[in-house]
């Protein structure tokens, strides 16, 4: 059996682990963990809460326990808007990296859930940083690391390590976590390029003066959160820019 062939057989099991629709998946018990660290740094601001979510879904909200609270009114912003279910959660049409429909700090937080990595170039990703730390008082964007060893799109250890061919000619012939078997080049080398993992250096430069928060896994940092804004408790583990 070639590495490929048991690199397949084992990718089912890693999509189980990091289903978002699965309330017991290793990926959304993270995601809750997390969710509960913003919860306590948005405790003191004011309310009503006005809150950008940069790429965020109807669904995170209802999960999060967010949807039809009165002290808070998100704007939920994604390429295609989402059918309005609650009356304080209204999805808009827009880009990430540029929110000139929205004012200058027009918004009490500014809250992004692994979508910065998904801009194809550090290009559009610190345009992504720049706006977002326009629009908003306070901010937390959350991205994976680019050194934790399994990617968490294609689920494939070491995945963003290996050479830009490699990994196309993988993805045409395999399924690779969310994507894939993709027999056209074009489009599997679209699929490629989409995700451009971020290291904590480039999280600096991106987001000057924030303080990342490193979420670990096995002794491993698997992501990071670029807060600023908010009174963020003094730990050894967070790291300033």
């Amino acid at each position: 059996m070639s590495v490929f062939s048991k690199l397949q057989i084992s990718v089912p099991n890693v999509r189980r682990l990091a289903d978002d629709e699965d309330p017991t998946s290793l990926s959304n018990r993270l995601r809750a963990r997390r969710f509960k660290r913003f919860e306590a740094l948005v405790s003191s601001l004011p309310r009503p809460l006005r809150i950008l979510d940069v790429g965020g879904t109807n669904d995170f909200w209802e999960q999060r326990g967010w949807a039809g609270r009165p002290d808070a009114n998100i704007v939920s912003l994604n390429m295609v808007a989402e059918e309005q279910r609650h009356a304080n959660i209204k999805p808009v049409a827009g880009d990430a990296t540029d929110l000139s429909d929205f004012p200058d700090r027009s918004f009490d937080v500014a809250f992004s859930n692994s979508v910065i990595e998904h801009l194809f170039t550090l290009e559009n990703q610190h345009r992504m940083a720049s706006e977002i730390r326009r629009v908003a008082k306070a901010f937390w964007v959350q991205t994976p690391n680019f050194w934790f060893p399994m990617e968490p799109h294609f689920h494939v250890p070491g995945w963003q390590w290996m050479p830009a061919n490699l990994r196309i000619a993988m993805l045409r012939r395999w399924r690779c976590g969310w994507r894939g078997p993709c027999s056209d080049p074009l489009r599997a080398r679209e699929l490629v390029r989409e995700v451009r993992l971020m290291t904590q250096s480039e999280l600096r430069t991106a987001f000057p003066g924030a303080t990342l928060i490193p979420e670990r896994f096995c002794g491993l940092v698997k992501s990071w959160t670029a807060v600023q804004g908010f009174v963020v408790p003094n730990t050894s583990d967070r790291q300033t820019g």
